[in-house]
């Protein structure tokens, strides 16, 4: 391949608009959330939280999705497994931040990727509602927030880096990671957690953070922020230098991310 797809660019174009619209069904179900309530359920444990707008917006994402390309494959974090007969899958997360949207504080998004066979994700969307933003990217033509091109611009110095994490839902290991905490806050600038890795990793894309690292996630909270950090001129991958993967997700400035990752390796990051 000598340049970026057209395909790629056609990807990110149905990304938004469906990450766009099942946004916009989340910014719906809130007006509903003062008179009418959301109804709730648990999943891992009794602080990971599922509620019908989860499942509604997914219902959304496939019906868009598929609907516009009915040979693509379709896998979403509330248990949508369509096999791709086009060498096309969508990765999706229906409510990234899932907490956040429940007690309406700012946080939670729309995720969705293309990924095609031997390639991986070539391009993506993630939609901010609270924000009023929509973060998109494909595969060698860069990033954009509301169409706009963003690109990151000097690496701060690590004493001076904003890092934004996650912790996860299961007790043990939230107090392993707090734990490392300890170590990393004395030599940053602060540490944000907000609780949605799409939107976090879109936060490194446009500057709202200097720095992302969460371990233990699943490829739709990270497949389009991923890509669009990127794209932005992010380092993204693992603390070894691999792919970014479910062991971990470090993004940041290409200058800082030697430096942030050997601080997270000798706080134990790897293995909490």
């Amino acid at each position: 391949m000598t340049g970026p797809d057209p395909l790629f660019a056609e990807l990110e174009a149905l990304a938004v608009d469906a990450a766009t619209r099942a946004g916009t069904l989340l910014t719906d179900g809130l007006a509903r959330r003062a008179t009418d309530g959301i109804g709730v359920a648990t999943k891992s444990t009794a602080t990971d939280l599922v509620t019908e707008f989860d499942t509604a917006s997914e219902a959304l994402l496939v019906e868009l999705l598929l609907g516009a390309r009915p040979d693509d494959g379709l896998v979403g974090e509330e248990g949508t497994d369509r096999p791709s007969r086009s060498g096309v899958r969508w990765v999706v997360d229906p409510l990234d931040g899932t907490t956040n949207y429940f007690y309406g504080h700012p946080g939670y998004g729309v995720s969705v990727a293309a990924e095609v066979d031997g390639i991986g994700v070539v391009a993506g969307a993630v939609a901010d509602p609270a924000h009023s933003t929509v973060h998109s990217a494909a595969l060698g033509l860069g990033a954009r927030c509301n169409g706009k091109e963003v690109r990151l611009g000097p690496a701060p110095e690590l004493a001076h880096a904003l890092v934004a994490t996650g912790f996860s839902y299961e007790p043990s290991r939230r107090e392993r990671q707090a734990r490392v905490l300890v170590s990393v806050l004395p030599r940053v600038r602060d540490i944000r957690r907000m609780g949605a890795a799409a939107v976090d990793l879109c936060s490194v894309a446009v500057g709202r953070v200097d720095a992302f690292y969460e371990r233990g996630l699943q490829p739709w909270d990270y497949a389009a922020g991923a890509l669009i950090a990127a794209e932005a001129g992010a380092r993204v991958g693992d603390l070894d230098g691999g792919a970014t993967s479910a062991a971990f997700t470090l993004a940041t400035h290409r200058g800082l991310f030697e430096p942030l990752a050997d601080l997270l390796r000798a706080a134990g990051a790897g293995e909490a």
